[in-house]
């Protein structure tokens, strides 16, 4: 299948992954002499951070993803393809992916990071991740189903192994799933769910480090750990999962966990393109870049965002894997692009640390910016803030805001809806036609 992209005398730059960093670089790019191609698995931006929300039943999908081709409205330089990049011949100036082969005189890769397994089949097999939208609906099928099934349960022990839940990782999605579930548990299941009986249900967290919200505030940490102990989480630091099969929590020191749901939120690592050498893949399968965001040992492909390793004196370890680095990566990489057409000198990338949030169910969240740490209602709120302005489009602005503020007042969401695909077979379209 072809591209069906025109050759022009413009210079062609492919980005590879629509997240923050590629999104970015693609809409500074639209207003200038270039051609850009934004590949992408699917046809809309998805907000990562809200992610977990959908999971709790608090937003509908729609509010957190916005259509790439709405965001191009009148850009006749910009091409949006839904494809997936398999291989990137840098001999010649091409990728190869499933619409075919295509030239590039600028390649940008920003296909972000996957979920880290640790090289665990049995755990890849069984746990729910959470690194898309579709996953985090699914995560909101799976906890609605249980329930139901509960309901009906004649079984105390079947019961508690639909119901009770492990959530593998104390990151911040780790700890806002957590928070969110807890809420659920404690104000919406005694309401909708009389026949079970909610203060059974257990939660647990389990970290494998010894501090809660690692890469913050040490005092971030202690005080989202004492939010969830607040809320009835059983937090489990210091602890590895070496083993799910399906039923069973398996943990390093011998301690097993009964469920059959256990969200895994415990790292991600990157996923870098064939053709690419081993010599420039480091730590967490990341692409190493220069200061100017190029690969190594290339002159026309670069990287950004959590697929991209950048290693200096203050961060040895590379830059953290947050949205603000991938767009702040964006903006220099379209500013280089731009001066590059005017013979102008390229500007090296500096990280400018806006600051970490993570909230932790109503009116609690813990705020760390370059010049204060706070936690609390305000921090709450400055979460929100943050939140909502980022968000594309007018609307999934108005939609969440309408969704919070009814949630926060009402202690409940009508978002509690078991939606699945349907798969519709040869023979039902002959009975309809």
């Amino acid at each position: 299948m072809p591209f069906n992209i025109p050759d022009t005398n413009l210079k062609r730059v492919i980005i590879v992954g629509a997240g923050f960093g590629g999104l970015t670089l693609a809409r500074k790019l639209k207003k200038h002499p270039f051609q850009v191609v934004l590949i992408d698995r699917n046809n809309f931006h998805q907000f990562q951070p809200l992610f977990y929300q959908v999971a709790m039943s608090g937003l509908e999908p729609s509010s957190i993803s916005f259509p790439l081709r709405k965001i191009f409205w009148g850009a006749e330089n910009v091409f949006n393809r839904i494809a997936e990049v398999s291989r990137v011949d840098t001999a010649n100036n091409k990728i190869d992916s499933t619409l075919g082969e295509l030239r590039y005189d600028y390649l940008v890769i920003a296909t972000g990071a996957i979920t880290n397994f640790f090289n665990n089949e049995e755990i890849s097999r069984n746990v729910i991740p959470m690194k898309s939208v579709s996953e985090a609906l699914y995560l909101r099928n799976k906890i609605l189903e249980d329930y139901e099934k509960a309901v009906t349960s004649e079984s105390v022990k079947l019961s508690e192994l639909l119901t009770d839940v492990v959530i593998v990782g104390g990151g911040p999605t780790g700890v806002e799933l957590a928070g969110s579930l807890a809420e659920m548990r404690n104000d919406i299941l005694p309401k909708e769910f009389k026949e079970i009986n909610a203060k059974k249900i257990e939660i647990y967290l389990i970290h494998g480090g010894n501090e809660l919200l690692q890469g913050m505030d040490v005092r971030s940490g202690e005080k989202a750990e004492y939010y969830l102990k607040k809320m009835g989480v059983n937090v489990i630091k210091s602890t590895f999962v070496k083993g799910y099969d399906g039923n069973n929590v398996l943990t390093h020191d011998g301690k097993t966990i009964k469920t059959n749901k256990v969200i895994w939120a415990a790292g991600i690592t990157g996923s870098p393109l064939i053709g690419l050498s081993n010599e420039i893949i480091g730590q967490g399968n990341r692409i190493k870049i220069d200061s100017y965001c190029r690969v190594l040992s290339s002159q026309n492909i670069y990287a950004l965002g959590d697929i991209a390793l950048l290693i200096d004196n203050k961060y040895p370890k590379g830059y953290p894997q947050v949205a603000q680095v991938a767009i702040q990566q964006g903006k220099l990489i379209a500013q280089n692009f731009i001066a590059n057409l005017k013979n102008r000198k390229n500007n090296e990338f500096k990280y400018k640390d806006l600051g970490t949030m993570a909230t932790i169910g109503r009116f609690r969240a813990v705020v760390d910016l370059p010049f204060i740490h706070f936690s609390g209602y305000f921090a709450w709120l400055t979460w929100l803030f943050v939140h909502l302005f980022s968000l594309l489009g007018l609307r999934n602005k108005i939609i969440v805001t309408i969704n919070w503020f009814w949630s926060y007042i009402s202690y409940g969401q009508s978002l509690r809806l078991i939606i699945k695909p349907r798969i519709v077979a040869v023979e039902d379209i002959a009975k309809d036609v």
